[in-house]
């Protein structure tokens, strides 16, 4: 008798150090079928499946906890191999593929078909012969099930992203014995209508039995596509669901679903209205992994602007092409004159200040002091705390000491004193080094991208204030990119959600957390009720 799931995940939890990123999380998998794995950006959807597929990087840090079954059978997935060995199959958001091959030899690869020669007879099977007529015969039907006409020795080199995808799927179609097939946001690089055609794909894959785990943060597809979902939230089993009982709302809801917890208690206010700070028209920013396409936003003067959305969606390329950091087109005006692009300095001397989401990259000089590393901005772009001696330029030490001590008390810096190497203090405290170097330009605007990334509670806290204090009682205009949608929430006037590179909304914070699902999603909540408020 079969078994009713092809794979069971029973209660998986996961520690990194003392840091839990999945906590009793199951996932049930019918032959077969098409299931949706939902949630927002650290939920827990990439670790649940480093677990599914024996990935190293789970078995050297002390492996997890919970069963994992396969046909109703007990297993252990000791490597992304032995995952493919025991019939399951990924389909990657990140291309696999060797461009210097032809799609034959991509879907082949490490699997070729050969004959032995003469060589291979004396010197071993290593050296047969490779059989390229029957392993394009393989690839021509592999390529045929997906849909694709395109002939099979066309190198791979120079293929439009949507015809990758597609090999990337006849490549593991290819592969016999497959039961389950993992699709990691298959869409997120395809046109519309070849995500159309992928999903077609995907059903006629599971029409023939075969199983699939389709990750992605676009519920209109999820809607077409999946029979079941299941929702990650904070590495927590949020909800699994069939799709006949639920809608595009109730899913948005779901991912989100916090049900108003904030960060940082700030007193309400009417949001600034009156002066346009940065005003943003068809910004187009060529940053691999975050482009922006043409986005048009207006940041008033003495608010806190929130940019919102999934990553890689884009949100991240709006201050750093602002800042010139990458190939930037459209015009930026910063309080009412035009900000010319294509020189960081330009924009440093204009007024804009930014604190980096790299901080270890970017934002800090992490062998040097902590005085120096407040003070650099300020030394570079504008030439402050410097002696002119005649043709001798010195370091003013005494106001660079001045500056850091008092930034040091401003910002509740937690060091030994300004001489502390920056590399030696802690996540929360190297942010607060980062937001006090964009200080010591004295901006009238301060761009914060993911301020909060990686480090601990407290220290979260304690930035969020910082950037509530300098926007409240020194009237600074704030814009905060981050991926922590409650973050934003409980500190900004105005949140902007970026999906695709595109601007999809402005919600207020207290907006509900449907329309936040929904906008992240790529989907307009008024439009979506406008069209009968569902996808079913």
């Amino acid at each position: 008798m079969a078994a009713e799931y092809v794979l069971e995940m029973r209660d998986i939890t996961k520690k990194y150090g003392e840091n839990t990123v999945l906590s009793g999380v199951s996932l049930k998998v019918r032959p077969g079928e098409i299931h949706a794995l939902l949630g927002e950006n650290g939920a827990g959807k990439s670790t649940l499946m480093n677990v599914l597929f024996g990935m190293p990087v789970i078995h050297a840090t002390g492996g997890f906890g919970g069963e994992v079954l396969l046909d109703g059978k007990p297993t252990h997935i000791a490597s992304p191999h032995d995952a493919m060995l025991k019939g399951i199959g990924m389909v990657h958001q990140e291309f696999m593929l060797l461009p210097g091959f032809s799609i034959t030899e991509n879907i082949k690869l490490n699997r070729e078909i050969t004959h032995p020669n003469l060589v291979s007879r004396v010197l071993g099977k290593n050296l047969e012969t490779l059989d390229m007529t029957a392993m394009s015969e393989d690839a021509r039907k592999a390529l045929d099930s997906v849909g694709m006409s395109i002939d099979e020795y066309t190198m791979v080199a120079g293929l439009p992203v949507g015809y990758m995808q597609f090999v990337e799927i006849a490549r593991e179609i290819d592969k016999t014995g497959i039961k389950l097939m993992v699709f990691d946001e298959p869409t997120a690089v395809l046109t519309e209508s070849e995500a159309a055609q992928l999903i077609k794909v995907m059903k006629k894959i599971a029409a023939k039995g075969i199983a699939i785990i389709f990750i992605t943060h676009r519920l209109d597809e999820v809607m077409s596509a999946a029979n079941a979902i299941t929702i990650l939230r904070d590495g927590k089993l949020a909800a699994t669901r069939e799709i006949k009982d639920t809608s595009i709302v109730e899913l948005a809801e779901l991912m989100i679903g916090r049900k108003g917890e904030g960060v940082v208690n700030v007193a309400p206010r009417v949001a600034p209205h009156e002066r346009v700070a940065l005003r943003l028209k068809d910004l187009v920013v060529e940053m691999p992994g975050e482009e922006v396409r043409g986005i048009s936003l207006d940041a008033y003067e003495g608010e806190i602007l929130g940019i919102g959305g999934l990553a890689g969606q884009g949100k991240i390329g709006i201050p750093n092409g602002v800042m010139s950091l990458y190939p930037t087109e459209g015009s930026v005006e910063l309080f009412g004159e035009e900000l010319k692009l294509g020189n960081a300095g330009d924009a440093l001397r204009s007024g804009i200040a930014m604190v980096s989401e790299d901080r270890k990259g970017v934002g800090l000089l992490l062998d040097q002091s902590i005085e120096d590393n407040i003070v650099f901005n300020a030394m570079q772009i504008k030439g402050e705390y410097l002696h002119k001696l005649g043709p001798f330029t010195l370091r003013n030490s005494a106001a660079i000491r001045k500056e850091a001590e008092e930034m040091i008390r401003e910002l509740d810096i937690r060091c030994f004193g300004p001489t502390q190497h920056a590399g030696t203090l802690s996540g929360g405290n190297q942010q607060k080094v980062c937001i006090a170097r964009a200080l010591a330009m004295n901006p009238r605007f301060l761009f914060v991208s993911e301020p909060t990334r990686g480090i601990d509670i407290g220290a979260k806290r304690l930035v969020l204030e910082t950037l509530v204090k300098l926007n409240r009682e020194q009237g600074m205009t704030v814009v905060m990119v981050s991926s922590e949608l409650q973050e934003l929430r409980s500190i900004c006037d105005r949140i902007a959600i970026v999906s695709e590179g595109k601007l999809v909304d402005i919600l207020s914070p207290d907006a509900s957390d449907a329309d936040f699902g929904l906008a992240m999603s790529g989907i307009k909540p008024d439009e979506h009720r406008t069209k009968g408020g569902s996808a079913q």
